[in-house]
Formats: C-alpha cells, sequence, structure tokens
C-alpha cells in the first residue's frame, strides 16, 4: 500500500492508499465526533457531524473523504461547531430523547455528543411523527423507533455481518423509520436474536431485555470472557450490577469474532446465577447423587476405566466430545482415548 502523509489540525500524519480522513485521525488519536460511521461496518456517510474542512476551503464528511497526498485538514473551528450543534439539534427535535428513562443513559454515543456541544433543551419538530414502540414482542430485543436517528448501523449490521437482512428503512422525509421484514415486531420478524444491530446502535433505539430493572449504566462493571458454547472461543466483555449479577454480554473487537456473537454468546449466560447449576461433581452413594471433591471424583473414574478395560477389553470404551471445548481440550481427549486407552472408538457431537 502507498504511505500517504497529510496535515490534520497542523500535526503531520501518515495512512494509506483507500484510507479516509476519519479512518487515518482515529488512528492517530484525533477525535473527530461521528454517529453512522462504525468500523465494523460500510461506510454511510448520512449524519455529516463528522465534517471537517479539507484544503482551508471544502467541507467534507471525513468519514467517506479518502486522504490524498500533502492534504490539509481542520476538524474542528467555528462554522464547524455551528454545523454539528445545528444537526444535532435536529436529531434532537425530531425523536424523543428525555435521557432520564432511556436504556442507554450513561453508554450513549448521541447523548455524549450533546454534552460535548452543550445542547439545551430543544422544541420538538413540527414533523415529527409517533414511531412504533415495541417492549415485548421479543424476550431478547426492546425497540424504540422514537429514540432512532436514522443512522444505519443496525441495517448494516444486520446486512453486512450477520447476514439477516431483518432491517431495512422505508418511507421519505420526516416518516422515514425503521423496519423489520415486511412491517413486523422484532419478536415476529426473522430476527436471530444475535443482538449486534444493539451493540452497535448509537442511542436508546434498539437495546437489550436482560438489563432492564438490573441496574443503570454507569453501575455496571465490565469483565472479559470467553465463550464456551463452541471451539472458536469468542471473546465477552460480560457487564454485572452492583450485586454480582450478569446482565449484559458485549462481542469483543479483539477476538477471533471481532464484536460479533450469536444468540448463544449473547444470551445464553443465564446459567451462571441458575439455582441448578452444578458447583461440585456428584458420585453416587448408595443410589443417591452427593457433592465430591475433584480428586475423588477423577480418581473414580480412572478406576472404573481401568476395571472396564481389563475385564472387556479396550473396544468396550468410547467417548464422545463436545463442541463447547476448546481445539486443545478435544485433541487431548482424542489423544487419551487413542494412546491411552487404546481404542478408536471416539467422536464429536458436531459431526452428528
Amino acid at each position: 500500500m502507498e504511505t500517504i502523509t497529510l496535515t490534520i489540525d497542523g500535526r503531520k500524519v501518515k495512512g494509506e492508499t483507500g484510507q479516509t480522513v476519519l479512518e487515518v485521525a482515529l488512528k492517530n488519536s484525533i477525535k473527530i465526533p461521528y454517529l453512522c460511521y462504525h468500523p465494523k461496518v460500510s461506510k454511510t456517510g448520512a449524519c455529516r457531524v463528522c465534517i471537517v474542512r479539507i484544503n482551508g476551503t471544502i467541507l467534507k464528511a471525513s468519514c467517506v473523504e479518502p486522504i490524498a497526498e500533502g492534504m490539509t485538514v481542520v476538524t474542528e473551528d467555528e462554522e464547524i461547531v455551528k454545523i454539528r450543534k445545528f444537526i444535532l439539534e435536529l436529531l434532537l427535535s425530531d425523536g424523543d430523547h428525555n435521557c432520564l428513562y432511556c436504556d442507554a443513559n450513561g453508554d450513549c454515543e448521541f447523548q455524549t455528543l450533546i454534552q460535548r456541544y452543550d445542547i439545551q433543551e430543544v422544541k420538538p419538530s413540527a414533523s415529527r411523527t409517533p414511531k412504533e414502540i415495541d417492549y415485548e414482542s421479543s424476550n431478547a430485543l426492546k425497540r424504540n423507533e422514537n429514540r432512532c436517528i436514522l443512522c444505519g448501523r443496525c441495517v448494516k449490521a444486520c446486512r453486512e455481518i450477520q447476514v439477516s437482512n431483518v432491517w431495512s428503512f422505508t418511507e421519505r422525509g420526516s416518516e422515514t423509520h425503521l423496519v423489520a421484514d415486511d412491517g413486523k415486531r422484532i419478536g415476529e420478524s426473522s430476527c436471530v436474536k444475535c443482538g449486534t444491530c444493539a451493540q452497535l446502535c448509537p442511542t436508546g433505539a434498539i437495546t437489550f431485555q436482560t438489563v432492564i430493572g438490573r441496574g443503570s449504566n454507569w453501575e455496571l462493571t465490565s469483565i472479559p470472557s470467553i465463550c464456551i458454547y463452541c471451539g472458536v472461543g469468542c471473546k465477552i466483555d460480560f457487564y454485572k450490577n452492583r450485586d454480582n449479577i450478569l446482565v449484559k454480554a458485549m462481542g469483543n473487537y479483539t477476538g477471533p469474532n471481532e464484536g460479533h456473537l450469536c444468540v448463544k454468546g449473547r444470551f445464553g449466560f443465564d446459567f451462571v446465577h441458575s439455582e441448578k447449576r452444578l458447583k461440585k461433581p456428584l458420585i453416587k452413594k448408595n443410589g443417591v447423587f452427593v457433592e465430591a471433591e475433584w480428586g475423588e471424583a477423577l480418581n473414580l473414574v480412572a478406576s472404573r476405566l481401568r476395571e472396564i478395560k481389563d475385564k472387556y477389553g479396550p473396544d468396550s470404551i468410547a467417548a464422545l466430545s463436545s463442541a463447547k471445548c476448546t481445539n486443545e481440550e478435544n485433541y487431548l481427549l482424542q489423544k487419551f482415548i487413542r494412546s491411552i486407552i487404546g481404542t478408536n472408538n471416539i467422536d464429536h457431537c458436531a459431526r452428528l
């Protein structure tokens, strides 16, 4: 790739052919505000909050403006601030953005920009039309279109990452709004509950049901973990509330999944706090299962396998491996069965 040198806010930086002004700025820790842009989906250039001044004259959307050799960029001046405030005020006037009762309060990109540019109360637009609120049809997602800013992130996330094509826009002008499939509610649509749209949403338009009544965003603590549902090893950030209860799972962008999660990884963590969850191995004594320590349980398994092998031969033993294990763990199991037990009776649940 050809290296390109440009100047952003008086600072010389380098980028590569094909990169945009916003991408180079973010890579060099230069903060340009944006709403419709997200590194995991294709570029839109819809919100225009990221406008910058190119070569001292023209204003361009930095998220779609390719860099050029010798280019000079000013990320913020008096006129740019005025335009950004105007755009944010228009978005505020066209929706219901009362942060006090919004699920995204404290973790909202739109709210952050409103505070950054010190925007006060804005009167509702005369053309504002009430839009759909769907809090009940899905046990995974909540939807309040009155908080939607039409950034298009959810549409592109569903189309380009999950490839489900559930979300799309319909109508025009002030009546433009989001629809699932052909106008269905979330729970009645073809949504597979991956939650990618909610993770990428910059407002509280699409949020998670699991957080309701369990804590505000500023009360939640992030815990890095690995998904246990398959061998991919997707990286997850779990969020717990003040009572140490897990309430939300977000895909971590540094893992092999690059932030994406399936429905199991996103919502399949309720077993952690289940009363039925086994916390110790069980051994049957006198016909009843009782808790045991791992050493006792493993010794029992080893002795019984040895007895069966000695009495009936190694082919009397078989093992079924699990897709929830890592590749390394599955390798060790087949190695144990073939080398220690002495049989090829090993299979995997994902193949069945």
